[in-house]
């Protein structure tokens, strides 16, 4: 018994080492050939917008309820992330040798081959096959293993991992093409959709995504736009292969990714009215400077899922723990519209409005933490912080509500609420307007274009 077993063992490991020794064999050989030139193609814009509704003083006035029947943007689902072709094994070695390295106040650690090097002193197809050759050995499974562990336990999404792997890779090689090639290497083989370009011996990696990124450059390749993680030249030599199995990255964050544990300054946070409510908000800053380089981007080509995209990336537990207490306090003994009346005046009057050309210079969207970071934010930056407070504190369904020039959310109450409404998914969803400034709930800011108005429900 002990010899079937042991021979058993023996060919189900050459099955799977012959099967992903294969994969990068028929991948080596594309290397060697498959390379065409594509241009560069000019970044997408946002969609040009009307201009910006600013906020505005509520004006109590008699009027009867308005009912509206938004267009409905499908909700945004979450996907699996990635993983190999097969399982990545773990290999015995005699000695290890560990790589340490920085992410967003992170100390990494990584294992990888002792005295490990690649020969690319040029980037011709040759010897970027060659190199991939020598990475492709049992010796990076351990990297391989290390680096999804990392992805694991600090819960890093998508474009986390890939800023994870370019860090090791910079860390590693002092030589940008060896660090590029050792980045991409494990990229792909951690199953993530990638391409190689090369200009004027300029090694560069190119990802693929589920998304229509704004703002980037991009090349078109079989269908298919791959983003260079680094700035390209309007011209790429682009190996064209696809590895097997691969699969595009995706930038939604349903968790929060762990990082270094350092809080912002306190920052403190008063509504202005008769339900004075006062707290006291921190944010981790090594999430804030991962947001500031997070690129902006929207599925299937509908601009509004931009905002739903930060919308439903949560709070961190450490703001949360801070914030939420008080706020919880506060709210104790109200009925749902009593307690979203008043984190919406909270978030109408403690916040200071400014035009994001005039802070940025440019359209930028905020996600939650940030809001409560930064001295200013517009109408859509209250709008993704009222949904969150909103869903994390009451429990309730939040719609982002697109007016063109201006972005407000709406709440289905599990309790009869009059007002402004909108009918979604065949549910009564009440107006709430973060930058009415003291309106109540159910009051929708006058003179908005109501001819085009969009709605998509939020993740709870």
């Amino acid at each position: 018994m002990q010899e079937k077993y042991d021979a058993f063992r023996k060919s189900v490991i050459s099955e799977y080492s012959s099967f992903r020794e294969e994969c990068n064999k028929k991948y080596i050989d594309f290397l060697k050939e498959k390379w065409n030139q594509f241009e560069q193609n000019t970044p997408l814009s946002l969609p040009e917008d009307k201009k910006p509704i600013p906020p505005a003083p509520y004006v109590q006035q008699d009027s009867k309820p308005i009912a509206t029947t938004p267009i409905e943007i499908e909700p945004i689902k979450s996907t699996p992330q990635p993983l190999p072709i097969e399982p990545i094994r773990e290999q015995p070695v005699e000695s290890d040798f560990f790589l340490t390295f920085n992410l967003y106040d992170v100390n990494c650690k990584v294992r990888l081959p002792d005295h490990f090097d690649i020969n690319l002193t040029d980037c011709n197809p040759t010897s970027i096959a060659q190199a991939w050759n020598k990475m492709s050995s049992d010796g990076m499974n351990n990297t391989i293993r290390d680096c999804l562990e990392m992805r694991l336990l600090h819960d890093l999404c998508d474009w986390a991992y890939l800023k994870y792997l370019d860090n090791l890779g910079k860390a590693y090689f002092e030589d940008t093409n060896k660090a590029t090639l050792l980045t991409a290497f494990l990229y792909c083989q951690s199953g993530y959709q990638m391409r190689l370009g090369e200009d004027c011996n300029k090694l560069v990696l190119l990802y693929g995504t589920r998304h229509f990124i704004y703002g980037i450059p991009y090349y078109s390749v079989n269908g298919t736009y791959y983003y260079p993680l680094e700035e390209s030249s309007k011209n790429l030599n682009i190996c064209d292969a696809a590895f097997e199995g691969e699969k595009p990255m995706s930038l939604i964050i349903d968790k929060e990714p762990i990082f270094g544990e350092q809080m912002s300054e306190v920052r403190k946070i008063s509504s202005k009215s008769d339900s004075l409510i006062c707290v006291n908000s921190q944010v981790p800053k090594s999430l804030i400077d991962f947001y500031n380089g997070y690129p902006t981007s929207a599925l299937g080509g509908n601009p509004m899922t931009r905002w739903a995209m930060y919308a439903n990336t949560p709070l961190s537990l450490k703001t949360s723990e801070l914030l939420y207490p008080k706020l919880r306090e506060e709210l104790n003994g109200m009925t749902q519209c009593e307690a979203a009346g008043k984190l919406l005046n909270l978030v109408q009057t403690g916040f200071k409005y400014e035009y994001d050309d005039k802070v940025w210079g440019y359209d930028r969207a905020f996600f939650a933490e940030e809001s409560l970071y930064y001295p200013y934010c517009d109408c859509e930056d209250r709008s993704i912080l009222f949904s969150r407070l909103v869903r994390d504190l009451l429990n309730l369904d939040v719609a982002l509500i697109y007016y063109p020039g201006h972005l407000a959310t709406a709440v289905c109450f599990n309790e009869e609420v009059d007002g402004a409404s909108m009918k979604i998914n065949d549910k009564k969803f009440i107006v709430c307007d973060p930058t009415y400034i003291g309106a109540p709930i159910g009051t929708q800011m006058p003179g908005l274009d109501c001819s085009d108005v969009r709605a998509i429900v939020l993740n709870k």
